[in-house]
């Protein structure tokens, strides 16, 4: 090495000190961030279920009400991380009577509730309650992730509820292509049935490991390896420790709802091709009838594109449009793309059907 390196070595070390020891403090002593800021009450519960509805901090301009649903997995405070960078926020700001359905954390007791309990028995009741308390004849639905997918299903099912408008976000209807996925679950390999016995609920950080498998190297160490590089930016650090928070914050899977989500979607794709039965009731897609804004994640691979706009050509909508978003499954929901892009997509499609 010559001595110019050797130089520029001496001179790039304390800057490079100083942000390992930033790193470390992120690491070791930083205190937790605060997460869900927009204030609510609780309006409905139902075993570990709750109903929320999102205190307006405006007066309500739009007569439809809103319900959120979100996945049995992780917690659904990703609609509403941080001020600023929260879906929620930002439509109870434009006027939106929000709510909430959050699905708690299930406990061994609820080992044996099956999705078909979860979309008969609390997705209805919940639509029931926010139009009694909102005073709406209708209302609107946005489904998140695995959350959509159970929302297109009581949608098929409940096609006499008056909904007005459906709105899927990076939630997958054709599991006949689903990547890695698609090689780890294969049920040649993959013993649902034994996972299902041996633990009752599958831990969270099962889930996890699983999705983070899919891209290993930038999944486990790539947040360290960014935290390290970026940690003299502040708001680099806000943004990363509350998306780890969110990340680690994972719930148990009940074990019978993940039996059926494994073998019924991934391992035989019953859903896209209309013989999944709920309750014995064969689930048929195109009784959704609702204006549908159907949002997919170019560069997502928990729900790939092709996944999610497979829904288009089953539902009966004549009111219906597909988006694809330049963004991951996470970063379509929060930060800077999700801000500037998916939110206005969201609120100006929601309100020009909401009035």
């Amino acid at each position: 090495m010559t001595i110019e390196n050797n130089q520029w070595l001496t001179d790039q070390m304390p800057a490079s000190f100083s942000r390992f020891k930033r790193a470390l403090e992120v690491l070791t002593t930083d205190a937790d961030p605060q997460v869900g800021p927009t204030p609510k009450e609780s309006i409905w519960t139902k075993n570990k279920a709750t109903l929320y509805r999102y205190v307006p901090p405006v007066e309500r301009e739009h007569s439809v009400p809103l319900l959120l649903v979100y996945a049995l997995i992780n917690k659904p405070y990703i609609l509403d991380l941080t001020e600023g960078n929260s879906l929620v926020e930002y439509l109870t700001n434009k006027g939106f009577d929000v709510y909430l359905l959050e699905w708690g954390t299930p406990g061994m007791e609820d080992r044996h509730m099956k999705l078909d309990d979860y979309i008969v028995d609390y997705i209805p009741r919940a639509v029931r309650k926010v139009l009694q308390k909102s005073g709406a004849d209708e209302c609107s639905i946005l489904g998140y992730c695995m959350g959509g997918t159970m929302t297109s299903i009581f949608a098929s099912l409940y096609d006499d509820y008056p909904i007005r408008n459906l709105i899927f976000m990076t939630s997958p209807f054709d599991f006949s292509d689903t990547g890695l996925y698609g090689s780890f679950l294969d049920d040649r390999y993959f013993d649902v049935d034994h996972v299902v016995e041996t633990l009752g609920l599958v831990p969270g950080e099962m889930i996890d490991f699983g999705n983070k498998m899919t891209k290993p190297i930038a999944n486990f160490y790539g947040p360290y390896v960014n935290l390290v590089d970026r940690a003299d930016n502040e708001t680099f650090i806000q943004s990363w420790k509350l998306m780890q928070k969110w990340v680690a914050d994972g719930v148990p899977f009940p074990g019978e709802a993940y039996r059926q989500w494994i073998r019924e979607f991934y391992q035989q794709n019953k859903l896209i091709q209309g013989t999944l039965k709920v309750r014995g009731r064969t689930v048929d897609l195109s009784n959704i009838k609702a204006n549908v804004l159907n949002i997919s994640a170019g560069r997502d691979h928990i729900a790939q594109p092709a996944q999610v706009e497979a829904l288009m050509n089953k539902i009966s909508s004549k009111d219906k449009r597909y988006e694809e978003m330049p963004t991951g499954h996470v970063s379509v929901i929060f930060g800077p793309k999700a801000v500037n892009m998916t939110y206005p997509t969201v609120g100006d499609w929601l309100a020009e059907r909401s009035n």
